[in-house]
């Protein structure tokens, strides 16, 4: 699953790159960029769980494929903690099973 979502937001139908700087500051620069990052990397992830191609591909478009995939590795680093604290696991054992691997 994570590999379909990873192709489809590292596709960019026009392979471009969005600034996304909007201040003037240096750290609301920062600031910006991050969350726009993850605006679209929850565009894309979204889109990717409910299957929707049309999305998909908007939400690629919104960032650079190598942005996407930091944001979707990020998403995927909280969403396993976040698990395995719900679960009283670790985060290994929280990743094995939801690969359906053998708990080790």
């Amino acid at each position: 699953m994570l590999g379909r979502i990873r192709e489809a937001c590292g596709r960019s139908r026009a392979a471009r790159r969005t600034d996304t700087t909007t201040g003037t500051e240096t750290g609301s620069g920062e600031r910006a960029r991050s969350r726009y990052l993850f605006e679209a990397t929850a565009a894309c992830v979204s889109a990717g769980v409910d299957d929707d191609r049309d999305r998909m591909d908007e939400a690629a478009d919104r960032g650079s494929p190598e942005a996407l995939s930091f944001g979707v590795n990020e998403l995927t680093c909280r969403a396993v903690i976040a698990l395995a604290r719900e679960r009283d696991e670790s985060p290994r054992d929280v990743v094995r099973a939801l690969l359906g691997l053998p708990a080790a």
